[in-house]
């Protein structure tokens, strides 16, 4: 699958990663993660932690974090680009009330987990600017703040004026959050990685799947690789990002294609207000945050075209695009694009995303953690099937099965 084209930042920052060999014997473990991208590893991280004696393997057909995590732009926040609001009318005022504690809860976990291991990922807390595009938006994300702040989420409600003192661009009204996050994904993808490979988890690179079935008579499931050897695994986790709907396709996951810039570092950002992530209302929307070395991370600009070719004929457009709407916002900070790239961008069509459990799969999880807060889906979902896998039993897992109870089924 060609997922992404361009030039990429993150890996930079990280020039001697850890590095793991290929699988050259045939291998028998409890629970195989399929995937050495952030699912993988955020999967394979609690599974270190879980005290429960499993035999861990984790297979990743390229280099650990070469796919999606590499153009992962990590604004960590719990807010996403459906609405709460919206999102209870699909699923009920409970269901949501629940989605968004463990969001939350997954965001805290990633301060806590980027605290223990011993690779620095960048992990800060950064307060979000959620801005009306159009003063039509202006009631809706009233509405929005009003839910959230009876939820205990710590935010304010701006006005024109109370934006305008603080940015150099206006908006009619905007939500600020406070403690929502920033990350250096492809870091943290490696930190938790050498966590695991610390506790006794087992990580093969250049390692292939191209082949599995279900032995009924061991009750394992049988994975093949392309260099020819063979897993045996009580559980499998299908961590491949959007290349698990390669081996499984989910009817609720659809792609566009995204544009992101990521600027030469920049000397003063004092008219960044707390040099706050900032997106917005309108879809497709536009996003922004900053590093840890002063460059800034310009994104959206969404495209429906399902094609490569189509896509990525389009970065050097979106690029320019991109650097001129944030000269727009913040004139008097000078940028030029070092870093810029097209790729593939996956949403799950009702909001929410999914831990899909198959007939065809026994015994196997594909973690889906598509959508605009993709990092925390994932980590949000790696905590609950790790628990069903180790406890048996996690009562959050029928919110996310790709069969969720709806309060209104089409």
């Amino acid at each position: 699958m060609n997922l992404q084209s361009g030039t990429y930042y993150w890996p930079t920052t990280f020039p001697d990663a850890p590095s793991y060999p290929a699988l050259e014997e045939d291998l028998s473990c409890d629970v195989l993660i399929i995937g050495g991208g952030s699912s993988g590893a955020q999967c394979a991280y609690y599974l270190a932690d879980a005290n429960a004696n499993l035999e861990v393997a984790v297979i990743e057909k390229s280099t650990i974090g070469s796919g999606s995590t590499s153009t992962n732009t990590a604004l960590l926040q719990y807010s996403g680009e459906k609405m709460f609001t919206d999102l209870i009318n699909t699923f009920g005022a409970d269901y949501i009330r629940r989605h968004l504690e463990l969001l939350k809860e997954a965001i805290n976990e990633m301060e806590e987990a980027s605290k223990k291991v011993s690779i620095d990922c960048e992990f800060n807390r950064r307060d979000t600017l959620y801005s009306a595009s159009c003063p039509e938006d202006v009631e809706k994300l009233r509405k929005e703040y009003e839910f959230l702040k009876q939820h205990n989420c710590d935010l304010t409600f701006l006005t024109k004026e109370e934006i305008e003192t603080n940015y150099p661009f206006s908006r009619d009204a905007a939500i600020y959050s406070y403690n929502d996050a920033e990350i250096n994904p492809f870091r943290f993808n490696h930190a938790l990685l050498e966590y695991a490979a610390s506790k006794g988890i087992r990580i093969y690179e250049n390692t292939e799947m191209n082949g599995h079935h279900y032995d009924e008579e061991r009750g394992r499931m049988i994975v093949s690789t392309k260099n020819g050897r063979s897993i045996l695994a009580r559980y499998i986790i299908f961590a491949a990002g959007y290349e698990g709907l390669e081996i499984k396709k989910e009817k609720k996951a659809s792609f566009v294609s995204t544009y992101t810039v990521t600027t030469n570092p920049v000397d003063n950002l004092s008219e960044w207000y707390n040099r706050t992530l900032i997106w917005e209302t309108a879809r497709p929307y536009l996003f922004m945050r900053t590093t840890r070395d002063n460059r800034i991370i310009i994104g959206g600009l969404d495209d429906n075209t399902p094609y490569p070719e189509d896509r990525d004929s389009k970065l050097i457009h979106k690029k320019d695009k991109l650097i001129e709407e944030f000269n727009k916002m913040f004139p008097t900070i000078k940028v030029q694009p070092e870093y810029y790239l097209a790729a593939f961008y996956g949403g799950i069509a009702d909001g929410i995303p999914i831990i899909g459990q198959y007939e065809e799969y026994p015994n196997s999880y594909f973690l889906f953690a598509f959508g605009d807060n993709g990092t925390v889906y994932s980590q949000l979902l790696s905590k609950i099937i790790v628990k069903e896998i180790v406890e048996g039993n996690c009562p959050d897992l029928p919110l996310y099965l790709q069969d969720r109870p709806l309060l209104n089924k089409s």
